[in-house]
């Protein structure tokens, strides 16, 4: 049994292993698909394969798709050679789910693998003649925030950005230069319509790709080395939209016991392998079950019924609202509570937390009792089922592997939008009561003792990495466990920047000491604060 085009033509063999396979006729697919194209993905890691990959696989299935995807990678090209191609583009997704079966699916959706380089004559013509395709709909993108960053947090400019600002729409180096020379060609042959959708997990990701995209086509017609109009063009949104979304799907990095369990199917040539940039990649993805796309519906060439397999679309105001029921209230501040406490306990699992009575009490409190009272509600998504099932279902799993240490990076960068905007909520409410937040004071009172990287026992432990870690240590640096002053702390519960608000200003300071003053009364004394609540 081998995850190639001729390896799973034995359906029997792999359906008697419990596989799902592609139902689709993949020859008349692939040729469709390359006589005119739909979509173009850029990215070619874990979460497309497991999600968007996946849905596409659905639709086709279903008879609602003709055509498959085509997927470029721009930045570690040694996936596609050695993983994709090697494969036929296929691969296998083990779902994980909280009762602790798997589901197994053979993913074949994917019809083309592209090296997005401008040197690799091949590939590049290829994903030239695709970009001047009117077929083409929509080109998506999951690349990581930082891949639509032109400057690094110094000012200095990436890698081959100055040199494409100079050159213009040929043979770019950069990332998002190869994606607008791409753009510039669609626009000189017929300003043909396109989405360009980042499905980035961050905040207004629309936003931030549009700004790449535009400061180089600005560049360029300043320097007089494109055609002229070309910036017009991406800012007509009847041409190029640039719409907002929200993804929420946790694909961890391929991990051995999944890989077992497929060898122990009799699946062949399943061996991970870490590429010269560092990118760990296998034959299959592992994630989760629980998955959400919504969706700005923006697309000047029309798009694929995606709804039709779970997506959502609707307008910008509901895409930043979800994010906001997701990010302030019904999941992230849920993770960052059990970030912080677990790293003091001495949990390298968030699922076994939640198997921790008093932790799954607080993280219920938070969710529910405190949240949810100004959860901004989109409407589109009922934010206590959200709860129900992050609580019940997502956190829990025993498969997902996930840790503390992990969640609690950038913990500094975090608190603002996870809490403060809660906190906001509460200060704009007549009906409600600061004085009546518990959880949210004690977790910030847990991050403050958390910087102090003693765990509850009293050993060292090792801090998660955060752009601020080393300044806001400062803040802790001369408190021990039993120490009784602790005013080195206040000027810190002054920073909006950090927390959102001025807690001082706002009447939580006075709840966040004392917390602070419980945790560090002794060893054992985290599991005593947390049992008092």
């Amino acid at each position: 049994m081998k995850l190639t085009k001729d390896g799973i033509k034995d359906t029997s063999l792999w359906e008697a292993k419990g596989y799902s396979l592609p139902q689709f006729d993949r020859e008349k697919t692939a040729k469709a698909t390359h006589e005119k194209p739909f979509w173009v993905h850029f990215g070619a890691g874990n979460i497309f394969r497991a999600f968007q990959a996946n849905v596409v696989q659905e639709l086709l299935n279903k008879g609602i798709l003709d055509r498959g995807l085509i997927v470029a990678e721009g930045y570690d090209y040694e996936i596609i050679e050695k993983m994709y191609r090697p494969h036929d583009n296929i691969g296998a997704l083990v779902t994980l789910k909280s009762s602790g079966t798997v589901e197994k699916t053979v993913v074949g959706s994917i019809m083309e693998s592209l090296v997005a380089d401008s040197s690799n004559e091949k590939d590049w013509a290829r994903l030239l003649e695709i970009f001047r395709s009117p077929s083409l709909q929509m080109v998506t993108f999951t690349i990581t925030e930082k891949g639509y960053l032109l400057k690094n947090a110094s000012g200095v400019f990436a890698a081959g950005v100055e040199d494409d600002f100079a050159s213009g729409p040929v043979l770019p180096k950069s990332y998002i230069g190869k994606v607008v020379t791409l753009l510039h060609e669609r626009y000189i042959n017929g300003e043909l319509p396109v989405a360009f959708v980042s499905m980035d997990n961050c905040s207004h990701n629309g936003d931030k790709l549009f700004a790449a995209v535009n400061e180089f086509a600005s560049e360029w017609e300043k320097r007089g080395v494109c055609k002229q109009g070309f910036l017009a063009y991406i800012n007509d949104k009847a041409k190029v939209s640039f719409p907002w979304t929200m993804i929420d799907k946790i694909t961890p990095r391929p991990d051995g016991k999944i890989e077992k369990i497929l060898c122990d199917d009799g699946i062949e040539e399943l061996s991970p392998f870490i590429t010269s940039k560092k990118t760990y990649v296998a034959p299959f993805v592992n994630a989760e079950e629980c998955q959400y796309l919504v969706i700005e519906d923006s697309f000047p060439n029309g798009r694929p019924a995606l709804e039709k397999a779970g997506l959502y679309f609707t307008d910008r105001a509901t895409v930043d609202k979800v994010e906001k029921m997701k990010v302030c209230t019904c999941l992230n501040p849920l993770h960052t509570f059990l970030a912080v406490s677990g790293c003091l306990l001495g949990y390298t699992l968030i699922a076994d937390e939640m198997k921790d009575e008093d932790l799954l009490r607080l993280v219920k409190r938070l969710g529910y009792d405190e949240g949810l009272k100004v959860v901004v509600d989109p409407k589109i998504i009922q934010p206590k089922d959200f709860i129900d099932e992050v609580v019940n279902i997502r956190i829990p799993n025993p498969f997902m592997p996930d840790t503390p240490q992990r969640i609690a990076c950038d913990t500094s960068q975090k608190l603002s939008i996870r809490f403060g905007e809660t906190i906001k909520g509460y200060l704009s409410r007549s009906d409600l009561h600061i004085s009546d937040l518990k959880v949210i004071p004690l977790v910030f009172a847990l991050w403050l003792r958390y910087l102090m990287a003693i765990n509850d026992k009293g050993e060292p432990f090792e801090l998660s990495p955060d752009p601020l870690l080393e300044e806001c240590k400062k803040y802790v640096a001369g408190i021990s466990l039993g120490s009784s002053d602790i005013s080195a702390i206040e000027p810190l519960l002054c920073r909006e920047d950090i927390f959102g608000v001025n807690l001082v200003k706002t009447g939580l300071s006075d709840s966040v000491k004392a917390y602070f003053r419980s945790l560090i009364t002794k060893t054992g004394a985290v599991r005593a604060t947390i049992q008092s609540i």
